[in-house]
């Protein structure tokens, strides 16, 4: 009796440690696994940024604040500094529009420089021509 036991146990268990799994269940597993140029993974998103969603509690009447990882902290940090590089520039080009920047007869001074006479004209420090 102890002996056809053990016998019998070990089938079993021979035969659970042999059974192959279903091809359904072998082909989600291998495409989950290993991704290839036929078959990507299309759950990966390369190249975009995990969205911070906001965790509401008591039926949405309160919400949590989501802390930036690290990464992400770097990456709204530059963000916010390339904003801030645009309007720098937009204000700068507005500036060179003005006539005291784009027009070159004002020779880099604030305000036209008068024309005189070629006997009257003087020599002026700022630009260094006489006008």
């Amino acid at each position: 009796m102890n002996k056809k036991c053990f016998v019998f146990i070990g089938a079993v268990l021979f035969l659970a440690s042999c059974q192959k799994q279903p091809i359904s269940q072998s082909q989600s597993g291998n495409n989950q696994q290993n991704p290839s140029s036929l078959n990507p993974d299309s759950n990966q998103n390369y190249g975009q940024r995990p969205q911070a969603r906001q965790e509401t509690w008591f039926f949405g009447l309160f919400k949590k604040k989501q802390k930036l990882s690290w990464g992400d902290q770097l990456i709204a940090e530059y963000e916010e500094r390339m904003k801030e590089n645009a309007k720098a520039k937009r204000k700068k080009a507005k500036e060179m529009e003005k006539p005291q920047y784009s027009d070159w007869t004002y020779f880099g001074h604030k305000r036209k420089p008068k024309k005189r006479s070629p006997e009257k004209m003087k020599y002026c420090d700022e630009c260094g021509i006489r006008h």
